[in-house]
């Protein structure tokens, strides 16, 4: 029997609705500074060195004005540092002060550094209505054992979410991510998982 995933995920987006992304951002300034530097680092370890970087980098004039490499101090521990410094920098210049961030997806997905996962995660976090769907590792993982999506590229994943998923139920993405970070770990906790009824990973065990 094909599950309808519109209503089987109703107790997922239930138990997350509202819950704020895990990067401890205080504006939407911080919040494309510390998704930027997220990617493949994890947000824990952004939000230690986040709190040292915003003094030296109030803003994204502060930010505009400064070379790349001075960055680099604040950085330390963040993969390809170097890069996520020049795009930081660069998208500073684009933009020149904090309320002039875009709030398209669309528009920040021009932005050196963020892709789509990124942008879906800043019009989350910045109260704007969903243009797509959440996918990070968590959901890859997460999707794929519950049988709402196959394969591997976190687009194609999207792409097969926003079909099966009505507009209103795209927070989904952010959902399953916390599914995948609490319970739904690389060794899941299936017996606490409130989504195991209709789990196509939990009926072959």
């Amino acid at each position: 029997m094909k599950t309808d995933w519109s209503k089987a995920i109703h107790p997922l987006l239930k138990k997350y609705k509202g819950k704020k992304h895990p990067l401890e951002h205080k504006n939407v300034y911080q919040l494309v500074v510390m998704v930027v530097l997220s990617a493949q680092t994890t947000d824990d370890y952004v939000n230690e060195i986040a709190s040292a970087f915003f003094k030296a980098f109030p803003d994204m004039q502060g930010l505009s004005k400064a070379a790349p490499e001075s960055l680099y101090p604040y950085l330390k521990g963040i993969r390809n540092f170097a890069h996520k410094a020049k795009w930081l920098v660069e998208i500073a210049q684009k933009i020149t002060k904090d309320s002039a961030i875009p709030l398209t997806l669309d528009a920040l997905t021009e932005l050196p550094g963020i892709g789509r996962k990124s942008a879906n995660v800043i019009l989350r976090e910045a109260g704007e209505p969903a243009e797509g769907v959440i996918v990070d590792l968590h959901v890859v993982r997460v999707s794929v054992r519950l049988g709402i999506a196959t394969g591997a590229d976190p687009k194609k994943i999207e792409q097969q979410l926003m079909e099966v998923l009505p507009e209103s139920e795209w927070d989904a993405g952010m959902a399953m991510s916390f599914l995948g970070r609490a319970i739904c770990l690389p060794k899941p906790k299936c017996e606490i998982c409130l989504m195991k009824k209709v789990c196509a990973y939990y009926k072959t065990l």
